[in-house]
């Protein structure tokens, strides 16, 4: 009995604080990602199991089997890897009690593609599905009937604000925008032009992401005219060629903002035009190349979020509303909005 692992247990293993442990394990928010993933490996480690945990596994032994359906993006990169590894522990985690998640991945951005795959899961049995995918009326409509029908729908990392979704998890999108543009107009010193680059502004959380960006750069006085917006797909070659030919198209651009994937390939077309520290980078998210770049000096700053969380709270969220009826609040935001340079980036 005395070698129970305890909770003072896990906070000494991960060095953190039991109220830390506490947050982590009650999925609350104002945690690091990489001190969550610490407690998180620390529980994994001990074999802890707090006594929450012990009753609910007791109650679920005791209910019918639950299916879950989760769509991603054809993204590659980060996102798949930190999202899919999210769902992974959330798919560990929902096996002792009798939850099954179907996990299905577009090919393309056509929404049709989307709502085959749902309506594939829903005849396999599925009666919540986790969404992220782009904002289209042919998707909100499905997940709008599918609703209505009792099927609970949550998205994830990039929003459909109209499709009558239960919750949304992820980053404040448009304020993450928002903190870009303050970023970038000091860098710049409040002169242009300036190129914005998004992934794909069918996606909601790409079009969040440059409306706060435009919205806040308005607020400061910066015109309009001088934000060159393109689309790159979350592509490196295109990625490449469309900050190739804005750098030589405005050959006294000052600053990039990469509202999307892919920022090697920005850096690439300004190393190869001979104005690495010339022109300000400002992206989102952290993963080895961009501690690289940010290291380098080809980056100033990154804002990142927790994906790993994105493809984890949505399944444990839909569980709890399915079986203990415990209703979704709209928007489930990860906490206050970080930001990383060289001189924070290490243990990030």
């Amino acid at each position: 009995m005395g070698n129970r692992p305890t909770i003072q247990m896990v906070a000494e293993l991960a060095g953190v604080s039991r109220g830390t442990v506490d947050r982590v394990l009650n999925d609350r928010p104002h945690v690091n990602g990489e001190v969550r993933q610490r407690v998180l490996e620390a529980i994994r480690q001990l074999g802890y199991i707090s006594p929450r945990e012990v009753y609910r596994r007791q109650a679920d032994a005791a209910i019918r089997p639950l299916t879950l359906g989760v769509l991603l993006p054809n993204w590659e990169g980060q996102f798949r890897t930190e999202v899919t590894e999210g769902v992974r522990q959330a798919c560990e985690e929902l096996e002792e009690s009798k939850v099954r998640v179907l996990v299905r991945r577009c090919e393309t951005d056509l929404p049709q593609e989307a709502v085959e795959l749902l309506e594939a899961m829903k005849t396999e049995g599925a009666e919540g599905f986790a969404v992220c995918a782009v904002n289209d009326p042919t998707i909100q409509n499905w997940i709008a009937a599918s609703v209505e029908e009792g099927i609970p729908c949550v998205t994830f990392n990039s929003d459909l604000p109209e499709s009558g979704r239960l919750c949304f998890v992820g980053q404040d999108i448009r304020q993450a925008g928002r903190v870009a543009a303050g970023l970038l107009f000091k860098c710049v010193d409040r002169q242009g032009p300036i190129l914005a680059t998004a992934g794909n502004l069918k996606f909601d959380g790409h079009r969040q992401r440059l409306d706060g960006f435009r919205e806040r750069l308005a607020e400061l006085g910066f015109p309009a005219e001088q934000i060159i917006v393109r689309e790159t797909y979350n592509d490196y070659e295109t990625t490449l060629r469309v900050v190739s030919e804005s750098l030589e198209n405005w050959p006294d651009l000052r600053g990039i903002y990469m509202a999307n994937l892919s920022v090697s390939g920005c850096c690439a077309a300004i190393q190869r035009a001979g104005m690495t520290g010339r022109v300000h980078v400002v992206c989102h998210d952290v993963n080895e190349t961009v501690r690289q770049l940010i290291h380098s000096g080809a980056v100033d700053f990154t804002i990142p979020q927790d994906l790993t969380r994105q493809g984890h709270a949505p399944l444990l969220l839909l569980r709890d509303h399915l079986r203990k009826k415990k209703p979704l609040e709209s928007g489930q935001f990860q906490g206050q909005i970080n930001i990383l340079c060289m001189e924070n980036l290490e243990g990030q």
